[in-house]
């Protein structure tokens, strides 16, 4: 029964409202319903906003709303993706946030290869930093350099430089590149037979320069100094040592010393004859020491004799009776009795011997107060081929 006395309704909403009041009702003797009741949209509350993302609703905050979240470029969405007003006026899942997750961007520049520059094994390079760009709020914390600074001398060989990014979310972006520095090089020069090379740099690569020097007793033929080019080739050819050829046909003793100026000692000897004991005593050690004494650039000058039969030799060369009194004035040599002079490449006295000197002797002091800087250097270098 719809209004008479005793009738009994129950009440419900429609989806999407909620019941306000009782569910049933009666009609009371009084003519009155018992009670009364509507109905309430249900609604969520408002979403609180997102940082860096926002959220686009479908129907507000209505029952069944879904509301659908995004972040900013650059930002991930952390949890739910979606929430929807259920029917108890609450949403559903929890709320998302917004977090830079993605590495900034980093680029380094290109690589590369360089020439080492002339007369040095090392190339000077420069290049511009990385170009670095935050996918997020554009913040870059700190940009780390592994390798050597832009300008620095890099040897031969492969340089590997890394730089690594950091944003404000300590997301971290790694790149590099590499340097590749060449030297360019000539063929290695041979030295010369009975002589040697004395190169700059590291011998062969573009710009270092080799001289050529002959041994004591040889004398050089060509040029004396070449040049490693950028084309990888020698400036011009390899000369030659050739023996140093004595001229005993000169004018004066000047003349004759002067052609051993800086390339040959001389040991000058003299004694009264041949037969003199001291003079085939010292003659005899030498004979035997002959390679020590081609090793450090010793002739032997004799003086031998009283005049008009006196004899003056190198080797097999003879001089002429002026050259030889000329060497005895200017040595102040004595014909009466054995006597020796050594003299340095400058031509200089350097020592005076009244007695036989031994080998063992004169080479000591050659080795101790001759030897130029080069030569003790070379010495050291090949050893001593006539041990």
């Amino acid at each position: 029964y719809r209004s008479s006395l005793g009738t009994r309704c129950e009440l419900s909403c429609a989806r999407g409202y909620r019941l306000v009041g009782p569910s049933t009702v009666h009609c009371l003797p009084s003519r009155h319903w018992s009670g009364m009741a509507y109905c309430r949209q249900i609604r969520c509350h408002v979403l609180p906003a997102v940082l860096r993302g926002s959220y686009v609703c479908s129907a507000g905050v209505q029952m069944d709303s879904r509301c659908d979240y995004t972040c900013q470029p650059g930002y991930q969405l952390e949890g739910d993706r979606s929430r929807i007003c259920m029917e108890d006026g609450r949403w559903s899942g929890s709320e998302p946030v917004c977090v830079d997750l993605e590495p900034p961007k980093i680029r380094c520049p290109d690589s590369r290869e360089r020439i080492a520059e002339p007369g040095k094994l090392t190339a000077t390079v420069y290049w511009d930093p990385p170009r670095v760009r935050d996918s997020a709020d554009g913040v870059i914390k700190r940009v780390m350099l592994r390798g050597p600074e832009p300008g620095s001398e890099l040897p031969e060989g492969e340089h590997v430089i890394r730089y690594t990014a950091h944003d404000q979310a300590y997301n971290r972006a790694s790149c590099k590149f590499s340097i590749r520095v060449h030297v360019r090089r000539c063929p290695v020069l041979k030295p010369p037979q009975n002589g040697y090379i004395s190169c700059t740099s590291d011998g062969n690569n573009y710009g270092a320069t080799c001289e050529y020097l002959c041994d004591g007793g040889f004398e050089r033929q060509g040029t004396s100094l070449r040049v490693c080019q950028s084309s990888q080739h020698w400036t011009g050819s390899q000369p030659l040592c050739a023996p140093m050829q004595i001229n005993t046909d000169v004018s004066s003793a000047a003349s004759l010393l002067d052609q051993f100026h800086e390339k040959r000692r001389l040991l000058v000897i003299s004694a009264p004859d041949p037969s003199n004991r001291f003079y085939k005593m010292q003659i005899s050690m030498l004979q035997q020491a002959a390679c020590g004494l081609d090793l450090r650039h010793v002739t032997t000058v004799e003086l031998l004799g009283q005049p008009p039969h006196e004899v003056g030799r190198i080797r097999e060369h003879r001089l002429s009776l002026g050259i030889i009194e000329e060497l005895r004035r200017y040595l102040h040599l004595t014909r009466s009795h054995f006597n020796a002079v050594l003299l340095d490449k400058a031509g200089s006295d350097r020592e005076r011997y009244i007695a036989p000197v031994s080998p063992d002797e004169l080479f000591v002091f050659i080795d101790t107060y001759l030897l130029s800087e080069r030569e003790a250097a070379r010495r050291a270098q090949s050893g001593d081929p006539c041990e």
